[in-house]
């Protein structure tokens, strides 16, 4: 059975990830994103006091569908949709995310998979594993089926009203009570021979009934199967006084005979009991076969539901706005008091947000103050993008953009032990990577790159590529202290009200005081550096002076 719930009309994506993943969640911070949402906020008297561990399958989870972006505003309505739902209707989400944690947690302690050796060397404890197994998708069965119908006339995302559907259409009430009767008739083979171990006062017997005849050697022959059952009785210990006397009057019953007195019928009675068994154990597998892949596929596509919904919870810790995005023109980028989620997540705090309007735009340049924000700001917009390509909601009043199915960063790394050659060549190898295979229509972000090198040596590098890129079709946002470059662009272009440019610069008051919010400004010829050397220095004079 099919479950559909990422996409509409198929279980998985055959679209690729976006190129060179670990870039991206390192230089954008995701890790830290992804590791939060996957902890449950507990609440008390409606607020949050305390979060639980973090689930390690929500964060693969989360991970593997963030990282393979959706390509149509069709696909990203879609999620939206069942989110609102899932924000609706938590318990539902939570309760088929459970069931099926369950079921494929217990599979796996019996043996999914490949069976151990004395299962697959011993036919008898196979099958009574198989009558587990049974069992246990019975139970996670109606399980989803009583969620499913709970929320009959509530749910309203066209893609779990689907689902619902599809699930209550293929296990219908009738086929649940016919499992679950066979069930209960074959419960004798794996319940009757535990009663002497656990110490129970019932024993559970099989009640065979068959049309049969005898040939010499007391061999069955023209065998029909009539009645298939269990039944209770008194556990009685082998050997005991009662024991004995109940298998005598048993063998005073006219047409019966005792299988403990003739090994040949016991033998042949304990075969015919596993053919029986075997056979309607088949039966039943041929009843929950379409099943069999339902845990694990339901179970990956409640994870990214339940970490959208623990996403939303975790946001409004921080008393800030959340939107869910829409789709425009991909030259067009629009939002409101856009704020950097993963600041917000590991400080715990409101931060400061951002808005923007560009219109037909294909490159954005931002440069202003140090220290003013410009890397942030460049982050925020680079994970709200990759959030809306999921499906998920962004930390903003209100977020527009296009949709770019291949997204590439390229930030200034810190040197290290591992690098074995300078800064530069190593900033210049991995643009090389990002060349080789970007695209039209796709979003580069570049934050300080090529800022290793002097000032006129980066400036000439970071022209001549972004002069390429943008020739190839691709849209570029870039934060730079390349300032050379910067006003070269702006010279170009200044007279130009179609040449798709636009700036930004980090706002800094006349007091040298950081707002943190970008601004339209002409770039300028400082990052206005005294400012932090003021400010670092001169406290070191004031506190000597003391």
């Amino acid at each position: 059975m099919k479950v559909c719930l990422l996409y509409k009309d198929r279980e998985r994506t055959n679209e690729e990830t976006y190129y060179d993943t670990a870039s991206i969640i390192k230089d954008l911070g995701l890790k830290t994103l992804i590791l939060t949402v996957a902890k449950k906020p507990i609440y008390e008297d409606g607020k949050v006091i305390s979060v639980e561990k973090e689930d390690p399958y929500l964060m693969e989870c989360l991970r593997n569908v963030m990282m393979t972006p959706l390509h149509t505003a069709e696909e990203i309505r879609f999620r939206q949709e069942i989110i609102k739902d899932s924000i609706k209707h938590e318990e539902l989400i939570r309760g088929l995310y459970r069931i099926c944690s369950e079921v494929i947690l217990k599979w796996n302690e019996l043996g999914r998979g490949g069976r151990e050796k004395t299962q697959l060397s011993n036919p008898v404890m196979k099958l009574i594993t198989d009558i587990r197994v049974q069992h246990l998708f019975s139970d996670a069965l109606s399980g989803i089926r009583k969620l499913l119908t709970e929320q009959e006339a509530e749910l309203s995302s066209p893609g779990l009203k689907a689902f619902r559907e599809d699930f209550i259409n293929a296990f219908t009430p009738e086929r649940e009570e016919f499992i679950k009767r066979v069930l209960e008739d074959i419960s004798f083979y794996t319940d009757g021979s535990d009663a002497e171990d656990e110490g129970r006062d019932q024993l559970i017997r099989p009640r065979i009934v068959m049309e049969s005849g005898l040939e010499d050697g007391l061999k069955f022959s023209s065998l029909k199967l009539e009645e298939l059952s269990s039944q209770s009785d008194k556990f009685l210990k082998p050997g005991s006084t009662r024991y004995k006397f109940r298998e005598f009057m048993n063998s005073r019953i006219p047409d019966s005979f005792s299988t403990v007195k003739d090994p040949r019928i016991n033998e042949q009675s304990r075969t015919l009991e596993y053919g029986i068994v075997s056979y309607v154990v088949e039966e039943l597998k041929s009843l929950t076969e379409e099943f069999q892949t339902l845990f694990d596929r339901l179970r990956f596509q409640t994870a990214f539901y339940l970490s959208a919904l623990q996403l939303k919870q975790h946001m409004e810790r921080l008393s800030t706005d959340w939107c869910f995005p829409e789709v425009c023109d991909r030259r067009d980028l629009e939002f409101e008091e856009l704020k950097e989620l993963v600041m917000g997540l590991e400080r715990h705090v409101d931060v400061i947000g951002n808005s923007c309007l560009l219109k037909q735009k294909d490159l954005l340049i931002v440069t202003g103050a140090n220290q003013g924000g410009k890397s942030t700001f460049l982050r925020s917009i680079g994970i709200a993008q990759v959030m809306m390509q999921c499906g998920l909601m962004v930390m903003a009043r209100s977020y527009r953009s296009g949709i770019f199915p291949h997204v590439f960063v390229h930030f200034t790394r810190r040197e290290d032990s591992e690098m074995n050659s300078g800064r530069l060549d190593e900033e210049l190898r991995r643009m090389n990577g990002i060349v080789e295979q970007i695209r039209e229509g796709s979003l580069l972000l570049l934050n300080e790159s090529f800022a290793t090198t002097t000032e006129k040596e980066g400036s000439v590098i970071a022209y001549d590529i972004i002069r390429a890129l943008r020739e190839a079709g691709v849209r570029i946002l870039t934060v730079t202290h390349l300032l050379s470059f910067a006003r070269r662009v702006h010279e170009e272009t200044k007279d130009d009200p179609d040449a798709g440019v636009e700036f930004l610069s980090a706002e800094r008051k006349q007091d040298g005081q950081r707002t943190f919010r970008m601004i339209r400004h002409e770039p300028e010829l400082t990052s206005f550096g005294l400012d932090l050397y003021e400010e670092l220095v001169g406290s070191k004079v004031k506190l000597s002076s003391l």
